[in-house]
């Protein structure tokens, strides 16, 4: 057997990382704390060292850009002494003399992974990957040679990664740590300080002290969901059968659809629950409706689905028609700054099923703005992340819905006029 020493040394925090028996592994830290270093690590480590043929592993970024602006400058450091090893810069790999392979790829092209193998790879910020990056392609790629996966990233709110930070907590198949700036002591007190007066405490909290909790820079409806929260508008909100139910949809085309269902009732707005998938048909959501045995007054999308489909001839409409959803309303193509102003207006009014709405909540809380990172100032457009399904439909839902007018008894009249 031959013997190959890597050039890394590493923190002492993570040598139970480069340890672990488990198949998964979620890593949350602090920023400057070395997890991308530790990751390219142990997927070179384990591109030498799995007792196969043609062991293939991978480094995810949300984008190829970052892929190869954060990481790849790591591999060819790390790899540069290893006799045998040759870099190939256009498709950001090394080849290694054992017949193992180590490449960079960006979520944002995931259909590039498309028909691979993989025996361990890295997904870095998982939350910001397409959605259906690991589901559909990512994860297939590990099942036939029952590959190891590890996400590591910083908490950017209670989204995907939270979820997976969560579900790890009491799995034995999972390492899970979580590295705080204030315990790891990696950087010292005097530039926290000045850091947390620069950055104010909630961009602080979440980026060195990895709080899921903090609130979100440039969120839209922070304000709004915050008092939702401190007003106890955030409980249980039970489906009221004397009430119709409306729905607003955003409907994404190979990306994922969401729903909200709302009942009005007086000035109350009751969220009574809350849907989203990707990668399925309009017959999928079309049943998920039916299933849910709700009385349906309203059904509110975007002006898009009136659209013709090339391959069918038909727009979404029809087909929602064709599958018997009925009473469809089409929301007002307005600007989405109005739309935005509109949801604000009516999120004081609104009471949130905790249960159902988890994911719903979270995307409201977290729709931000986005931001220009040369010109160090806010667009004037939202950040088109996972928040955004569920934040478009809300919108849909402020500006679409449109009450049944109740005129009571039609009046009487005679020739003379009214009897």
């Amino acid at each position: 057997m031959t013997t190959r020493t890597i050039r890394y040394k590493p923190r002492k925090l993570l040598k139970p990382f480069h340890k672990r028996s488990e198949r998964y592994a979620i890593i949350v830290a602090h920023r400057r704390f070395g997890k991308t270093v530790a990751a390219i690590n142990d997927l070179i480590r384990d591109a030498l060292t799995i007792p196969r043929k043609n062991v293939r592993v991978a480094y995810i970024a949300p984008y190829y850009r970052q892929a190869k602006a954060i990481a790849w400058d790591y591999l060819l450091e790390y790899t540069k002494d290893i006799e045998g090893s040759v870099a190939n810069a256009s498709e950001l790999r090394v080849d290694f003399p054992n017949g193992a392979r180590i490449r960079l790829f960006g979520a944002d092209n995931y259909d590039a992974m498309r028909g691979l193998y993989f025996d361990s790879v890295v997904a870095d910020e998982p939350a910001d990957f397409p959605a259906n990056a690991w589901p559909t392609v990512i994860r297939p790629a590990l099942a036939d040679r029952k590959g190891r996966a590890t996400f590591i990233g910083t908490p950017k709110g209670k989204n995907e990664f939270w979820e997976i930070w969560h579900e790890a907590q009491d799995d034995p198949n999972w390492y899970a740590e979580m590295f705080r700036a204030s315990e790891t002591s990696i950087l010292d007190q005097e530039e926290l300080d000045e850091a947390r007066q620069t950055m104010g405490d909630d961009r602080y909290d979440q980026e060195f002290e990895c709080s899921f909790e903090a609130a979100i820079q440039g969120a839209y409806y922070a304000k709004e969901m915050k008092a939702a929260g401190e007003d106890g508008r955030i409980c249980a909100v039970p489906y009221d059968r004397a009430a119709s139910v409306i729905t607003a949809f955003d409907l994404g085309i190979g990306d994922s659809t969401a729903i909200w269902f709302a009942q009005f009732v007086g000035r109350e707005v009751r969220i009574i629950d809350y849907y989203e998938n990707s990668g399925v048909g309009l017959d999928h959501y079309a049943k998920v409706l039916l299933d849910k045995e709700y009385q349906y007054e309203q059904h509110i999308l975007p002006h898009d689905v009136q659209v013709k489909e090339l391959g069918t001839g038909k727009s979404r409409l029809e087909t929602l028609d064709a599958l018997g959803i009925r009473n469809i309303e089409i929301a007002p193509k307005l600007a989405v700054e109005d739309g935005i102003q509109a949801a604000r207006s009516m999120i004081p009014r609104c009471w949130f099923d905790e249960s159902k709405c988890t994911r719903g909540i979270e995307a409201l809380r977290q729709y931000r703005r986005d931001y220009d990172e040369r010109l160090k100032t806010w667009r004037g457009r939202p950040l088109h992340d996972w928040t955004s399904h569920g934040a478009d439909a809300f919108r849909y839902l402020a500006v679409g819905y449109k009450p049944a007018a109740d005129w009571g008894e039609p009046i009487r009249r005679n020739l003379r006029g009214i009897a």
